[in-house]
């Protein structure tokens, strides 16, 4: 019988993720099918049960779902837990929930091994302060970094959010407008301004000569973040969607117990060779 997986979010129908674990099953030889389910704004839990009761084996969960998620659960890895928030759900026996977060390493094996970053002694900034920037701050951390500074909007939320993980290493976390003369030898956006055509208001010159640019998001068309690293003169602007593609070849592992390889699914999406089409 054929195992269901699907990507929950709203909005939902820009997903690529249908198309990267298709190319996935079809590589490892899987007997799987993956659709995208629109999460209802007022109501995540019954689109989650109902997929559940419906005999669904696991989920990918986006924006704006990912600490709602988080509550549902029955058992959660432990980047999870630091995390409080999940884009990997897995239905166990009886129908539990395990909850899982595989952005992280995503956003680190796009970085470090597809782009050939180093973060070892690199200083770095992470804008924004919730789900998505929680996500990804141990993995962060863990790379060896020799500072890395969260920034936000509301500056409590970046306080916050650093001072929680404080003990895991060298973060802080301080209001957009209080960057000041700050250079970084990477900005990562962890905010959906792209999505929302909200500009981010960081600093002209926050940039490092030779420094790079990443958004955790993705279009069809540079991000507006991209754009903007690119107007700072950064050595590399990278959008999200090799990230994409790695957080959901360590999904597969998890749902399937087998690795995919990212490289040739990458380079079919950027070529336009994957149909991304609902159907």
């Amino acid at each position: 019988m054929t195992d269901r997986y699907a990507v929950i979010g709203n909005p939902i129908a820009h997903s690529k993720s249908p198309a990267i674990h298709a190319a996935f099953a079809r590589q490892t030889d899987q007997d799987m099918e993956y659709d995208r389910i629109l999460g209802q704004l007022d109501d995540f839990s019954a689109d989650v049960r109902a997929f559940v009761a419906a005999g669904g084996r696991g989920l990918n969960v986006t924006l704006p779902f990912k600490e709602l998620a988080w509550k549902l659960l029955d058992d959660i890895s432990e980047r999870a837990k630091d995390a409080r928030a999940v884009n990997t759900l897995s239905v166990l026996d009886g129908g539990l929930l395990h909850g899982d977060n595989t952005d992280g390493l995503g956003l680190i094996r796009d970085l470090a091994d597809n782009h050939g970053f180093s973060f070892v002694g690199r200083s770095v900034l992470l804008v924004g302060a919730g789900g998505a920037a929680r996500g990804v701050l141990r993995p962060l951390l863990e790379t060896g970094v020799a500072a890395l500074t969260i920034a936000n909007r509301t500056a409590e939320k970046a306080v916050a959010l650093a001072q929680s993980a404080r003990t895991q290493g060298p973060v802080c976390g301080c209001g957009l407008d209080q960057l000041g003369d700050q250079q970084f030898d990477l900005i990562i956006n962890a905010t959906s301004a792209g999505l929302s055509d909200r500009a981010l208001e960081l600093p002209s010159g926050c940039l490092a000569e030779r420094g790079w640019v990443y958004d955790m998001f993705y279009g069809d068309q540079p991000t507006d973040f991209c754009r903007w690293g690119l107007a700072q003169g950064a050595k590399n602007v990278i959008d999200g969607l090799g990230m994409l593609v790695e957080q959901a070849a360590e999904a597969f592992l998890i749902w399937r117990g087998l690795r995919p390889e990212t490289a040739p699914v990458i380079t079919a999406l950027r070529e336009g060779q994957l149909s991304t089409t609902p159907p």
